[in-house]
C-alpha cells in the first residue's frame, strides 16, 4: 500500500523528536526490542501498534488466557513511541462540558454513555495501577475547568445545565465563581471554574509497563518493524501481513495505529485526520516550587477550541504545559500546519504563545526573575487522530474477518483507552458488543461510515 506522508495513511516519521516522557525513559530494556530480528512465519494474534491502546490489548488477551507465544506487536519506531508516549500527562474525564456537542452529532442517550464512560475510564485506571503497583507515577486528584471568558463561562454553564436535565450526574461536580473561582485556581482572571476527580500520570511509564508484563508472558515485540500491507491469504480465512523483515499469516489482526490507521485500512483516510498537538516542560519558579505547587490539574480555557493543559509532577515539580489545537491569535501558517504527522520537531510560535499565556494566566510565575535553570526546558509534538464523528472507531472490521480496529482517540485517549481495548478484546475472544460496556456510537460498522459519508453525521469539534 502507499505511504501517503501528512495522511492517516501515513507510516509514523522514522526521526521523531523526544518527548519529556520519552527522554526520561530511555532505560526500559524493550525499547528497542527485536529490532534486527525476522518476524516468525506464522502467529495466532498480531496487535498492530505498541502505545497505551496496544500495548492493553495484548495485555488483556493474555489475562483472558490466550498464550504468550500467540501474541505478536508490531511497532514501526521504538516502543510506545506515538502519542502514547507524546499527550501532556492528564487522565482527565469529561465531566459535562461535550454533552451539547455530543448530543448534536450521536443523541442524548449516546451522549450521556460518552461522558459515563470516561468517568469510568478513571476508576479503571485509578484500580488497574493500584493493583499491579505499576510505577507511572499515577496521581488521582481533581482537575480545574477554568473559565478564562465571559463566553465561555456561559456556554460551561448551559452545558452543564443541559446534562443535569438529560439526567447526567453531576454530584462530583462542583462550581465556583468569580473571586472564590480565582482563589481556589490561583488564576486571577478566571471567570468560572468546574472542578470535578481526575488524574495525571507518566504514560510512557504506564505503556511500557503493560509491554513488559505482556512480553514476560510470552508475547514477542518486534519494533522498527512497520506493517506496510496486509492481504488476504492463498489459504483462506487468514491474512498475511507484510512487514520490511518477513511475512507473517495470522488469524486476527487488531489495528491500534491510532492516527496511522488508514495506511493499512485505507477506506479510513476521509475519517480520521492527523493532528500536531504540543507541550512543554516547565521547571517552576519558587512561585510554584515546595510547598506552592499545584495539586490539581488544569484546562485554561477561553473558548472551547481555544486552551491551555497545565499539570505540575508531584516527583520533580516539573510542569507540563499543552496546548490546543486551534488558536486564533496564531499565524495562518501555523494553524495550516497542525493538519500534519510530522512529529520531528516542535513549532517555536506556538512554544512562545504558550509561554506568554502562562505568564498572563499566572502572573506569580514571574518568568522574568527566572535563575539559569527555570522556566522552559523542553518541547515537543504528538500526533492524535481526529475522527469525523468525534469517538472512536472500535471493533470488529466487517468486510475484512479477522480484523479489528481499536484507534481514533481524539486527544482523549488516556479518557478512553482503559475501556475500549478491553472491549475490543471481548469481541476479539468471541463477545457480542454488549460484553464491551461502551457506548454503541464507538462501534465500528459499514453503517457508521456510510453516515459519516452523507453527511448525516458531523464532528463534534
Amino acid at each position: 500500500m502507499a505511504n501517503h506522508p501528512g495522511s492517516s495513511r501515513s507510516l509514523p516519521n522514522t526521526s521523531p523528536g523526544l518527548s519529556y516522557w520519552q527522554r526520561t525513559t530511555r532505560a526500559f530494556p524493550s525499547l528497542l526490542a527485536n529490532r534486527h530480528v525476522a518476524v516468525p512465519r506464522v502467529a495466532k494474534y498480531v496487535v498492530i501498534g505498541s502505545g497505551i491502546s496496544g500495548a492493553l490489548t495484548a495485555f488483556e488477551l493474555l489475562e483472558a488466557g490466550v498464550y504468550g507465544e500467540d501474541v505478536i506487536i508490531l511497532e514501526a519506531r521504538e516502543a510506545a513511541s506515538g502519542a502514547s508516549s507524546r499527550n501532556a500527562g492528564h487522565v482527565r474525564p469529561d465531566a459535562f462540558r461535550g454533552f451539547t456537542a455530543y448530543a448534536k452529532v450521536h443523541g442524548e442517550e449516546q451522549a450521556l454513555k460518552i461522558i459515563a464512560n470516561e468517568r469510568l475510564v478513571l476508576e479503571k485506571v485509578d484500580e488497574f495501577t493500584r493493583k499491579h503497583n505499576v510505577p507511572c507515577d499515577f496521581s488521582l486528584t481533581t482537575t480545574f475547568d477554568v473559565c478564562m471568558t465571559p463566553e465561555f463561562a456561559a456556554y460551561a454553564a448551559e452545558s452543564l445545565d443541559a446534562y443535569k436535565k438529560a439526567g447526567g450526574d453531576t454530584s462530583h461536580v462542583k462550581c465556583h465563581q468569580g473571586e472564590e473561582a480565582q482563589a481556589k485556581t490561583r488564576v486571577p482572571g478566571a471567570v468560572a471554574a468546574y472542578e470535578w476527580p481526575a488524574g495525571s500520570s507518566h504514560p510512557a511509564k504506564l505503556a511500557q509497563f503493560l509491554l513488559k508484563a505482556a512480553i514476560d508472558k510470552g508475547a514477542k515485540l518486534f519494533t522498527f518493524c512497520p506493517a506496510t500491507k496486509i492481504k488476504k491469504n492463498e489459504a483462506g480465512e487468514l491474512w498475511d501481513i507484510h512487514t520490511p523483515r518477513g511475512v507473517m499469516t495470522t488469524e486476527k489482526i487488531i489495528h491500534c495505529t491510532n492516527a496511522h490507521a488508514a495506511l493499512l485500512l485505507p477506506r479510513l483516510e476521509s475519517y480520521i485526520q492527523p493532528n500536531r498537538a504540543q507541550a512543554h516542560t516547565l521547571i517552576p519558579t519558587p512561585a510554584f516550587a515546595a510547598e506552592n505547587a499545584l495539586t490539581n490539574t488544569f484546562s485554561l480555557r477561553y473558548s472551547l477550541h481555544h486552551f491551555y493543559s497545565l499539570i505540575q509532577r508531584g516527583g520533580d515539580g516539573t510542569l507540563v504545559l499543552g496546548v490546543s489545537r486551534s488558536n486564533p491569535t496564531l499565524s495562518a501558517e501555523t494553524l495550516a500546519g497542525r493538519f500534519s504527522t510530522d512529529d520531528t520537531h516542535y513549532n517555536d510560535e506556538i512554544a512562545q504563545d504558550a509561554l506568554r499565556n502562562f505568564g498572563q494566566i499566572f502572573p506569580d510565575y514571574k518568568a522574568e526573575d527566572a535563575m539559569h535553570g527555570e522556566g522552559l526546558e523542553h518541547a515537543w509534538t504528538g500526533i492524535i487522530a481526529m475522527t469525523t464523528d468525534s469517538v472512536p472507531f472500535v471493533g470488529a472490521i466487517d468486510s475484512l474477518p479477522g480484523q479489528y480496529i481499536c484507534a481514533g482517540f481524539n486527544g482523549h485517549g488516556m479518557a478512553r483507552i482503559f475501556t475500549c481495548a478491553p472491549g475490543v478484546v471481548r469481541l476479539v475472544l468471541g463477545g457480542s458488543w454488549s460484553d464491551t460496556g461502551l457506548p454503541e456510537c464507538f462501534q465500528f460498522s459499514t453503517d457508521r461510515l456510510s453516515k459519516l459519508t452523507d453527511g448525516s453525521v458531523s464532528s463534534v469539534w
